[in-house]
C-alpha cells in the first residue's frame, strides 16, 4: 500500500470513526468533483493586517480569493485567548462564515501576549503554565472551527542556557503528550512545524519533527510543510513532500525570504513542489503567510494569489 492509500485509509477508518463519534465532519474534505481535481485550497494568515478590525482582515482575505484564514492568536487579544468570550468567538466565525471564509486553525501559537511562555524549559512551573495555555489554545483553535495548530513559536521552544538538545527535545515531546487527547477530543491536531537554525536550535528539519511526532505517537500530533522554512534540508522540496505526505496536515507559503509571492523566485522555483502535492493527493489548505507587512494586506493578498494561480497551472 502506498504512502498515501495508507495515510487514506487510516482517515476513513479510526480518524473518521473519531470524528463521527463526535459529531463532526473529517479533517479534509478534499479537492475531487465529478469532473476530477479541482485545485488546492488557499488560506491566508491574519497579522500582515492586524492593525485593521477583523471584518475588515476577513473582507480583504475573501476579495483576494482565498476561502481559509490562519489566525495568529497574539493578534487578537491583550492578555490571552482566556478573555475571549464564547460570544466573541462567535462573533469572529460569523465574520469569516458571512464572507464564505473557513477557519484554517492557529499559528504563532506562543507568541505573547501573554508574556514569559516558554515549551521546552528545564522550569517546571514556566512549562506546566505554557503547556496549559496550549491546551486553551486548542478549545479556542476548535471554538472557531479550526483543525490544525502550528507550532512554530521558536523563541519559545529554543534551548535556554545550560539546557541540553535532548532535554529540550523530551520537554517538547512531553508537553505535546500532554494535550494530545484533549486536541483530539477536540478534532484539533497540532503540528510541529521545522524552523530555520537561525530562529531555533529546536527541530530544524522534517526528519527532526518526526523524531518529536514519534515519541508523542498521538495522531493528534502530526507536522507541516513550510516553504521559507527548509533551508536546512539536504533534500529537494519534492522529495521531502514524497517521504513525508503521510504525517504533512498543513502548508505554509512565502518566497524563500519571507516576502510575499511574487517579490522573488517562488512563480518558477515551487513548482516541482507544487506538482508533488498534486501527485500524492494532497487535500489541506496552502496558506500564505508573510514576515514583511510594509506593502499593506491587499497588495499582499492580490500579488500572491495571482502567484499561487500561475503555480497550480503549470501543474500536470
Amino acid at each position: 500500500m502506498s504512502n498515501i492509500k495508507r495515510r487514506k485509509f487510516l482517515k476513513t477508518s479510526g480518524l473518521l470513526l473519531g470524528a463521527a463519534a463526535l459529531g463532526k465532519v473529517p479533517m479534509h474534505c478534499g479537492q475531487q468533483s465529478a469532473s476530477g481535481w479541482d485545485g488546492f485550497k488557499y488560506a491566508m494568515c491574519n497579522e500582515s493586517m492586524m492593525d485593521r478590525p477583523w471584518a475588515d482582515q476577513c473582507q480583504v482575505i475573501a476579495d483576494a480569493g482565498y476561502t481559509g484564514v490562519e489566525i495568529a492568536p497574539f493578534t487578537l487579544v491583550e492578555k490571552g485567548v482566556s478573555e475571549l468570550t464564547a460570544s466573541d468567538r462567535k462573533n469572529l466565525l460569523s465574520e469569516m462564515q458571512s464572507r464564505n471564509l473557513e477557519c484554517v486553525g492557529l499559528h504563532w501559537l506562543l507568541s505573547p501576549p501573554p508574556e514569559g511562555l516558554h515549551f521546552t524549559t528545564p522550569d517546571d512551573e514556566v512549562r506546566s503554565r505554557t503547556v496549559d495555555y496550549l491546551d486553551q489554545l486548542v478549545d479556542f483553535c476548535a471554538d472557531l472551527n479550526g483543525e490544525v495548530m502550528i507550532f512554530g513559536s521558536p523563541g519559545q521552544r529554543s534551548t535556554v542556557e545550560g539546557q541540553s538538545l535532548e532535554s529540550a527535545m523530551q520537554n517538547f515531546a512531553d508537553g505535546l503528550a500532554r494535550v494530545a487527547d484533549h486536541a483530539a477530543e477536540r478534532n484539533v491536531k497540532v503540528l510541529v512545524e521545522p524552523l530555520s537554525s537561525d530562529q531555533t536550535n529546536v527541530v530544524n528539519t522534517l526528519g527532526e519533527a518526526m523524531k518529536i511526532v514519534n515519541m508523542v505517537d498521538h495522531p493528534a500530533i502530526q507536522t507541516m510543510f513550510d516553504f521559507h522554512n527548509t533551508v536546512d534540508e539536504t533534500e529537494p522540496m519534492d522529495e521531502l513532500i514524497h517521504e513525508y505526505i503521510e504525517n504533512m496536515y498543513h502548508v505554509q507559503i512565502q518566497e524563500m525570504d519571507g516576502t510575499y509571492l511574487g517579490t522573488g523566485d517562488a512563480v518558477t522555483e515551487f513548482v516541482p513542489a507544487f506538482q508533488a502535492f498534486k501527485d500524492v493527493g494532497y487535500d489541506g489548505w496552502i496558506s500564505l503567510e508573510v514576515f514583511d507587512f510594509e506593502p499593506g494586506g491587499e497588495k499582499i493578498a492580490e500579488e500572491s494569489m495571482e502567484v499561487l494561480q500561475t503555480l497550480e497551472s503549470k501543474v500536470t
